[in-house]
């Protein structure tokens, strides 16, 4: 049997992180923030944040940012930001929905140690470090629970292995979508079941 959600209320609010060189005018953010405009209820707060690329700072301004949303936000987080989401989720004892999260990132980021990126949404230009490593290692939760999340994983996913996703977030809710990549470019057929995990309903239409 699957576990209840951390909460019964509404969401409060709604705060969207992006994955990993991502920004926060990508496809599924915009699509988010749109879909916190167009709720049953009336627009309901949303913060799509540009997080830093490392781990330690884009945690810490994901954090500031709860206080904005009111008592019981909902985190949505893809990939990278599905591992801060969750990492806030187990701090402050919140809903989150993942998508394509990244299970064990650090062991991810040592492969790329020295592989310089660019951000394509702000221009940004860095490199990988051991500190990346280090900051995710030392971040990663210890255990995940289970009523807390509703987990999207697409199963052909090139990037991550959603074998791992599902093992990591065992006994909660999932959607797995039928050769879904890693951007999961479907988003937009699950809002309602994202927006109903922090109990809200789209708009009809919407």
């Amino acid at each position: 049997m699957l576990s209840q959600p951390a909460a019964t209320s509404a969401a409060s609010g709604v705060l969207y992180l992006h994955g990993f060189n991502s920004g926060s005018a990508s496809p599924k953010a915009r699509l988010v923030a749109q879909g916190c405009a167009r709720l049953d209820a009336g627009p309901l707060p949303c913060a799509t944040p540009q997080l830093p690329h490392r781990p330690g700072e884009a945690l810490a301004l994901a954090e500031s940012l709860l206080a904005t949303l009111g008592p019981q936000p909902l985190l949505v987080g893809s990939s990278m930001g599905g591992f801060l989401a969750s990492c806030l989720a187990e701090r402050h004892d919140l809903r989150a929905v993942v998508i394509n999260p990244a299970v064990r990132p650090a062991g991810l980021v040592e492969s790329w140690l020295g592989e310089a990126f660019v951000n394509e949404y702000t221009g940004e230009r860095f490199t990988i470090e051991g500190a990346h490593r280090d900051e995710l290692a030392e971040l990663t939760p210890a255990r995940l629970e289970p009523r807390r999340y509703l987990v999207l994983l697409g199963t052909a996913d090139e990037t991550l292995d959603p074998r791992d996703g599902a093992a990591a977030y065992r006994g909660a809710p999932m959607i797995l979508q039928a050769g879904g990549d890693h951007g999961f470019s479907a988003l937009a057929e699950y809002l309602p079941a994202l927006f109903a995990h922090g109990g809200h309903r789209l708009a009809s239409g919407a």
